[in-house]
Formats: structure tokens, sequence, C-alpha cells
């Protein structure tokens, strides 16, 4: 299976038979099978015709509509997707196993990126990536022992603000500077990279979610709202280091982007045509790449993200078997 990604701007999506036909005026950009397709994201502005749409909901195919950062502003589903049969599960999780759980996965995302600082490690010598690394030791051991979500929370956000203090030092190529993180909006090229990744991974978990029949409005670590999918935030925090940030790295290292492919709009940085279309590929790559498992198997990065939302979907039903976010080795 497989996303429909349309990041050109002024493409119209049409149906022909079976097939989804993008075209930017009379040059067909792409064309995908329906019954191949898992999910449709439409960056800025394009159009989809409503016997697309039609063909979508009949397949049980969401279209997200997005910014041309990749802010999502809503998505199309079938009238049959609904929440109710798990949801109740999810509500009915005590303090203590959304607590526990809520642990578990901001240890992991400070694992995580403890990982992927200590693989820079290997090249390059910085007091200040040592004392990111000792930081975030620390913060682990304290987030498993953490007795509300407040102080979790704290943890999570220290441990944040340790990690990309270092992670501008991981950066080989001068043409790009990265002094700490900026979101709303991205301050700078690397920003406006981990920005757009981010919440392209965000669209595919919550995809996931909604195909397992999770409720993605009731999670453990953030909080949810009308606004937002919280659960997905939850699953997110475990894969931001091992695939957005170590791609975002791999692509200012190896200069497969360049400061042509930003642009500089109502006070932020933000990929522009080139450098979606270079973020997009590279992710998809990254994505299609095999990894070891625990089980001594190897399986698309793809996969992961399903197991993940399957694992929590069997705590849901039995919270005796604690969720086990994925960390990377």
């Amino acid at each position: 299976m497989r996303t429909l990604y349309v990041s050109q701007q002024n493409c119209y999506v049409s149906l022909q038979q079976e097939m989804l036909i993008v075209k930017q005026k009379e040059t067909i950009c792409a064309e995908v099978q329906l019954p191949l397709l898992e999910q449709v994201l439409i960056f800025g502005k394009s159009q989809v015709s409503t016997q697309a749409i039609r063909a979508c909901l009949w397949r049980d195919i969401p279209i997200v509509y997005l910014s041309r950062m990749g802010f999502c502003y809503g998505r199309i589903l079938p009238i049959e997707r609904g929440y109710r049969q798990l949801c109740r599960y999810q509500q009915q999780l005590s303090p203590v196993e959304k607590l526990v759980t809520a642990r578990a996965i901001v240890q992991a995302k400070l694992k995580n990126s403890r990982v992927l600082l200590r693989r820079q490690r290997k090249r390059l010598e910085s007091e200040v990536l040592e004392g990111a690394l000792q930081s975030l030791d620390y913060l682990v051991s304290q987030a498993a022992e953490a007795d509300s979500w407040e102080r979790l929370m704290g943890f999570e956000g220290s441990g944040a603000v340790q990690y990309f203090s270092a992670f501008g030092e991981c950066l080989t190529n001068s043409e790009f500077v990265f002094t700490g993180r900026s979101r709303r909006p991205p301050g700078n090229p690397v920003n406006a990279m981990l920005s757009f990744g981010y919440q392209v991974l965000w669209n595919h978990l919550l995809a996931m979610i909604e195909i397992q029949g999770l409720d993605p409005y009731y999670a453990c670590l953030h909080q949810g709202s009308e606004r937002h999918a919280a659960l997905t935030s939850d699953l997110i925090e475990e894969f931001r280091a091992p695939i957005v940030d170590s791609l975002v790295l791999w692509l200012v290292n190896t200069k497969a982007v360049n400061a042509q492919d930003f642009e500089y709009r109502d006070g932020g940085c933000y990929l522009n045509d080139s450098g979606r279309r270079k973020y997009l590929k590279a992710f998809l790559q990254r994505m299609e790449e095999e990894v070891q498992t625990d089980s001594e198997e190897k399986q698309p990065k793809w996969d992961l993200l399903t197991q993940q939302v399957k694992a929590y979907k069997q705590f849901v039903y039995n919270p005796s078997h604690t969720y086990q976010p994925y960390l990377i080795r």
C-alpha cells in the first residue's frame, strides 16, 4: 500500500476508471491505482474532483488537506469510520495505566534521542554533545520514576532542550546553522525540515491509528481536544529521532538540499516546491529501508509504524500487557 503525495501547487486530481490521475495543467505528474492506495495527502493549492473523492470514500481511503509546510487542515473520511468499540476500552484505562504508558513513551523518546547523538559522537568531539548525553541519561532515569503527568512532561521538555542543544553540533554543512528548535513558525531551514517531517509522519500515524479502529483523541501522554488527535502525538514521540531527525541530518550533511530549496514568508522559513519534492523522495526511500527487529527479522520502517499501533491496540484491550515503545539500537 502507498500514499499519494500531491506536493506541487495548482494540481488537479481526477478519476479514470480505477486510477487517480494527478495533472498540472496538461502535464501528468502521477498515476496511482486505487486498490494500491492507503491515503492521499494534498499540500497547498490543489483540487480533487468529486468523482475522485467519492471513489476514495468508497474504498476507505482518507484524503488529507495540508498547508504547503505540512499543517493539517482536515481529513475526508468514510462515514462508517468510527471508534465506538475501542473507544470504550480507551476511556476505561485507569490513571495509573495511563501514567505507566506515558512514562514508557517519554523514556523511549529520550533513549532514541540519546542513541542518535551517540552515533554522531563516533565522528565528532564536542563538549556540548557529551553534556547532552549525560543529561539525557539522567532524565531517562528520572522519567522512569515520575509520579505525576506534570513532572513527566517537565522531564520530557528538559530532554528536548538538551537534545536540540546538541543537534546543531551534528550538522557538518556550513550552509545550515541550527541553534535551537523553533516551531511556529520555523525560524530556519533545519527547523523547516523538522516541522515538515514531523507533520508528514504524524499524518501517516493518524491514518494507521484510524485503520486499526482506535480513537486518536484519547491518549496517555498528551491532552486531547476537538482539534488535537493526542494519541497520534503520543505514538510519534518514539519515532521522531530515528525517522525524521536522522533524515534531516542526512539531507543536510550530504548536501542533498541547499538554500534554494527554502522560502521565507510570514515571518518563517519553509520548504518550497523543490524542497518538498526532495524531502518526500528521501522520506519514502528511508521508510522503505529494512531494519532489524527484536524477533531478528528484517522489516521496512513502514511496518514498524503499523506494528506499534497494533501493539498499542493490544494494550488497550489488555492493559496488563504494558505498551512497549519502539527503541533503536
